[in-house]
């Protein structure tokens, strides 16, 4: 039999363990596929964590610790229902203007497109109308029933955010007892080690939290005030839909935007549109060659190809969720290993000195 060659026996040996480490990663897709919700609870309770444990840590300066955490919670609950109140009551207040403005604005798009270059003819967008009013007509049991379906995600989705808000009590209660805890039941080996790591993520996990929400909250205030300043309607509503839209990197953003030049070309006409169209221009080179560099740098600096990536391969997976929770997964997991390297490099002995070689130089005479 003749001998295999090392190449061979190389490649053979990395494939194997290639093998093993894929069916661990399925392995671990699988169980986190079937109880998924439990995963997103975890993950919004560590973000509230990131989120609410400065203002936590100083409140425990002039509070006892569970007093803290409870005027943390309280305290942002009521400012995020405040917002949300706030974003109805300027939806509810615009609404008969906004149906009038849409109606008018249907109009004159569909006169626009009857002119030259699109020279449309007008039975053919009566026909579109009629075709969608026929649709609904038909599928109405469909569309009730997944309304109905609905009020049962919405119930899901509840029940999460109580999981994430039950969870991160007990993180800013507690974390750094909890983590020791878990880290004195490991073997004494690997205690060091699984230490570092674990200081690792969570300093870049909250570094790229209150980067992205300081990104976020930069880009909803400029389109906010954009919008407004074009009397474009739902300002508000529509900042705050490209607040959490900017939590998927790249994609996100342009997605909100979008919506909102659909609004401008509705309510305002073309021109207006047209304007909200170069602010999504504006607004990426601003995010993209601003904001992110600078705060970004709190976290680990990706390459926007691996950004890139890294979404798309999160939403193929597990949808919105896998887009929102792909770039901070990647960045802990790639902090961690840089971490885990300079450890292992600075526990590694340095070589001895070489001895001295005797009657090599000059005597004591000289």
């Amino acid at each position: 039999m003749p001998p295999v060659s090392p190449f061979l026996r190389t490649a053979a040996s990395y494939a194997w363990r290639l093998l093993v480490v894929g069916a661990a990663v399925y392995a671990v897709f699988v169980v986190l596929g079937r109880f998924h919700e439990i995963g997103v609870a975890l993950f919004l309770g560590l973000v509230i964590t990131a989120l609410l444990s400065p203002l936590s840590r100083r409140l425990t300066l002039l509070v006892p610790r569970s007093l803290a955490v409870a005027v943390s919670l309280i305290g942002s609950t009521v400012v995020l229902l405040g917002v949300l109140a706030l974003v109805g009551e300027a939806v509810a207040g615009e609404s008969e203007t906004l149906v009038r403005e849409f109606r008018e604005g249907l109009v004159s798009i569909q006169g626009w497109l009857e002119r030259p270059p699109f020279r449309l003819k007008s039975e053919a967008l009566t026909d579109i109308q009629a075709r969608i009013g026929a649709y609904v007509s038909a599928h109405r049991s469909a569309l009730l029933s997944t309304a109905v379906s609905g009020a049962g995600h919405v119930v899901q989705v509840l029940t999460v955010l109580a999981l994430a808000v039950f969870s991160s009590v007990f993180f800013l209660h507690g974390g750094d007892r909890q983590w020791a805890w878990f880290c004195a039941q490991l073997p004494e080996g690997a205690r060091e080690r699984v230490g570092v790591a674990g200081r690792a993520a969570w300093r870049t996990f909250t570094g790229y939290t209150h980067g992205i929400v300081l990104v976020a909250g930069t880009n909803a205030a400029l389109v906010g005030l954009a919008l407004y300043l074009l009397g474009v309607p739902l300002a508000l509503p529509l900042a705050l839909l490209e607040f959490f839209a900017a939590f998927v990197p790249l994609i996100g953003s342009p997605v909100a935007l979008a919506v909102a030049a659909v609004v401008a070309l509705a309510a305002k006409g073309p021109v207006i549109a047209g304007v909200v169209v170069a602010l999504i221009v504006v607004i990426g080179q601003i995010e993209g060659h601003l904001l992110h560099p600078l705060v970004m740098s709190w976290a680990v600096a990706l390459h926007p190809l691996v950004v890139a990536v890294s979404v798309v391969a999160g939403a193929i997976a597990a949808g919105v969720v896998g887009a929102v929770v792909a770039v901070p997964v990647v960045s802990v997991t790639w902090s961690v290993r840089c971490a885990l390297r300079a450890h292992a490099a600075a526990a590694r002995p340095l070589p001895p000195e070489p001895p001295p070689v005797v009657g090599s130089g000059p005597g004591p005479d000289g």
